[in-house]
């Protein structure tokens, strides 16, 4: 049947040919339905373009890695001890505030460090754990060295130069990184598995959940944090991708009750979509293994932002566990759940949780073009999770000036790099 581009078509058709009313429904159907699959297949390559975006290094940001290492190699200066040998004991110093942070970004990293730092009451108890990756550790070296947030102490660290983190100790990772399943479910054809009649909030969950980050090592780095940090007994652990926005002290004298992981629960809110989360959300319940051991509507919590006491947390069985489900997930092609080291966690940490205020840790900064605005100035730590991070041109531009008045555009390296505000 050949079927009209619009309705005034449609109608020249019937009017020019004096069709039928039947022959005339029939073309009038065809045509809505040719057209909303053309509307969904534009939504669905909307959804592949933003995706690519979100995980793709911007332009700036390579630069910046890139000439960063240059300094590294050629300034001593940028080469310095961090901290400083007389430092060094403060850093399993357990009458200090400890932080933790992985990442790969040097700027979203100095952003977090920096707000941490500048909103605290008692800078000089700081002592930040920066991890990175073997490619980025010159350049995130470089800058913490160039640039110190004293009072403050900061340590970076590769992973390479973690002695305990080897294959090893870690079998399971090796196989997430080796597994040909995995490498084609991270690196294959991403149109794969989506579905035209899926919602704008659906494609955008099942590409995020397709992020090759979630077999970097940097990701699932802290379900190994008592054992890379043997002596500390209680850290803060921070996501690259917030803020932080209030002086976070108090966390340390919240009374765990014996738990070991402090989290904001994302069960219950105001925000419907980002405040929503349960099990059922994370976990494919028509697998029997799932159905058969969890309750779909148990509350899910967040990472991003959380307090871990190492000591109870040696005295438990959390990171057998993680390491048994993920072993699970990966015999059953990847069917248990779909989106990163948050599933295995929620299971690993189940029983050990021990909310805490959800001021103290706002969420969805990333994805919810709604946030409102007075809640994100109230937040101690907010978090941009999701594709529109603030370093990416798709952030969304009310939420983004919360994050790059800690960003120094006046430095050398961010100027050269043509890294600019908006």
């Amino acid at each position: 049947m050949n079927i009209p581009e619009s309705f005034e078509d449609l109608i020249a058709e019937v009017g020019a040919k004096n069709l039928g009313t039947r022959t005339s429904i029939l073309k009038l159907r065809a045509m809505v339905e040719a057209l909303d699959k053309q509307v969904k297949e534009t939504k669905l390559q909307e959804a592949l373009y933003k995706h690519f975006a979100s995980t793709g290094i911007p332009k700036g940001l390579h630069c910046l890695s890139l000439k960063l290492t240059t300094e590294y190699t050629s300034n001593a200066k940028a080469r310095q001890e961090l901290p400083s040998p007389e430092l060094v004991p403060r850093l399993s110093d357990n009458s200090f505030y400890h932080y933790i942070m992985a990442s790969d970004n040097v700027l979203a990293a100095s952003v977090v460090v920096s707000s941490t730092v500048k909103n605290a009451k008692e800078p000089w108890k700081i002592v930040f754990h920066v991890i990175t990756d073997r490619k980025t550790y010159a350049a995130m070296h470089a800058w913490f060295a160039l640039y110190p947030l004293s009072p403050a102490i900061i340590e970076v660290k590769g992973v390479h130069q973690f002695s305990w983190l080897t294959k090893d100790h870690v079998p399971v990772l090796e196989a997430l990184e080796t597994h040909n399943n995995i490498l084609w479910y991270y690196h294959g054809d991403l149109g794969v598995g989506t579905n035209l009649s899926d919602s704008p909030r659906l494609l955008a969950s099942k590409l995020q959940a397709r992020s090759p980050k979630y077999i970097s090592i940097l990701n699932h780095l802290r379900i190994y944090l008592p054992e890379l940090f043997p002596d500390l007994k209680k850290v803060i652990f921070l996501d690259d991708d917030v803020v932080v926005q209030r002086d976070l002290s108090p966390l340390w004298s919240i009374d765990m009750k014996g738990n070991v992981n402090g989290a904001v629960e994302t069960c219950r809110g105001e925000d419907t979509w980002v405040m929503s989360k349960t099990f059922k959300t994370y976990f494919d319940f028509s697998n029997p293994l799932i159905a058969n051991n969890f309750d779909s509507k148990k509350c899910a919590w967040a990472y991003g932002m959380n307090i871990f006491d190492l000591e109870a947390w040696r005295n438990s069985q959390i990171t057998k566990v993680y390491h048994h489900w993920v072993k699970q997930n990966i015999n059953a092609n990847l069917t248990l759940w779909r989106l990163g080291t948050l599933p295995p966690s929620l299971i690993a940490f189940d029983g050990h949780v021990h909310p805490i205020d959800p001021l103290w840790h706002m969420l969805g900064l990333g994805y919810q073009p709604k946030t409102d605005i007075e809640s994100v100035k109230q937040a101690a730590v907010i978090h941009y999770n999701g594709q529109a991070k603030p370093w990416l041109d798709i952030a969304f531009p009310e939420l983004k000036p919360f994050w790059t008045k800690y960003v120094d555009y006046s430095n050398e390296f961010i100027r050269h790099c043509n890294i600019l505000e908006s």
